[in-house]
């Protein structure tokens, strides 16, 4: 039987996340599996601590597709890295909150050595979420930069004096045309986290779409809108613009936006995959984020209705 290779994904630069991710490894080892960790990742870790000198560094692109699954230390941030690096591979990934609660993040810390267990055991169910297909195309329609992302695609100013002109194309017709700071084209996972601060909607991740929300538009017709999950959406930098802008994709990829470039965001073909282990409510997880008041729910018994 092949020895089973598991990434470990953790931030070299918080203690207890250093300490967390020894024991992964350790339990890992323990259960006969192979963690393994990004060569940045080696490289960092190992240097605060010589324990991850002797784990194994992914190297190659078999060592790659090999993965089986990437246990991830940290909050979104984390995740949202991790899930760059598995892109191509398939892999799932399991976020560990090792901070704040997070959306993406499975368990809290406190789970962890229960939750290396059930990995060993393959006690895990896998929620593929809907990801982003982002192309920019310069005035004369070539592709000059593809990419995706999990939460958002932001195009914004690139200079804090100047709004950009827009013109919004859903499904290949004109919608509307302003001056705005920006616009973000969200999934339902990333509906709480920059659409959400921009007074987008929050989309239950069990519901396809894709959420457009203009950042301070000066318009009259700029509301957040919810179109179709297979709906093209275009945002134009008109030519008569007097600023740039650039393209932030999970706030982690980003492209320059000349005027007459062509942001093309749709469905990607390649969803995200999340490794589960509890079938918690996401109502559960927004009060948990947002401490929201419950007080007084006099509720129901489990498995009945309303």
């Amino acid at each position: 039987m092949n020895e089973r290779s598991i990434l470990v994904v953790a931030h070299a630069g918080r203690v207890d996340t250093v300490a967390a991710a020894r024991r992964v490894v350790d339990a890992l080892r323990s259960a006969g599996a192979r963690p393994m960790l990004t060569a940045d990742d080696h490289a960092e870790l190992s240097a605060v601590d010589g324990f991850f000198a002797d784990v194994d560094a992914i190297e190659s692109a078999s060592d790659a597709t090999a993965l089986e699954l990437a246990i991830v230390l940290g909050g979104d941030g984390t995740i949202l890295r991790a899930a760059e690096l598995v892109r191509d591979t398939g892999a799932p990934v399991l976020g560990i909150n090792m901070g704040h609660v997070g959306f993406l993040a499975e368990i809290d810390r406190d789970d962890m050595d229960d939750a290396v267990r059930r990995v060993i055991a393959r006690d895990y169910d896998v929620e593929e979420r809907l990801a982003l297909s982002v192309r920019v195309k310069d005035a004369a329609g070539a592709v000059v930069y593809d990419t995706w992302a999990l939460n958002e695609a932001t195009v914004e100013k690139a200079s804090r004096e100047r709004m950009i002109e827009v013109v919004l194309e859903i499904d290949g017709r004109p919608l509307s045309s302003f001056a705005c700071d920006g616009m973000v084209v969200s999934t339902p996972t990333g509906s709480t986290a920059y659409n959400f601060s921009a007074g987008g909607p929050v989309i239950w991740p069990s519901v396809e779409a894709i959420a457009v929300v203009p950042l301070s538009a000066h318009a009259l017709f700029a509301k957040p809108l919810v179109v179709s999950p297979d709906a093209a959406v275009a945002i134009e930098m008109l030519e008569r613009t007097d600023g740039s802008g650039i393209l932030w994709c999970d706030g982690r990829r980003s492209h320059e936006l000349p005027p007459g470039a062509r942001v093309v965001v749709r469905r990607s073909s390649r969803p995200v995959r999340l490794a589960r282990l509890h079938p918690t409510a996401f109502t559960d997880r927004l009060v948990r984020k947002f401490r929201l008041p419950v007080a007084g729910w006099r509720g129901q018994e489990p498995g009945t209705t309303s």
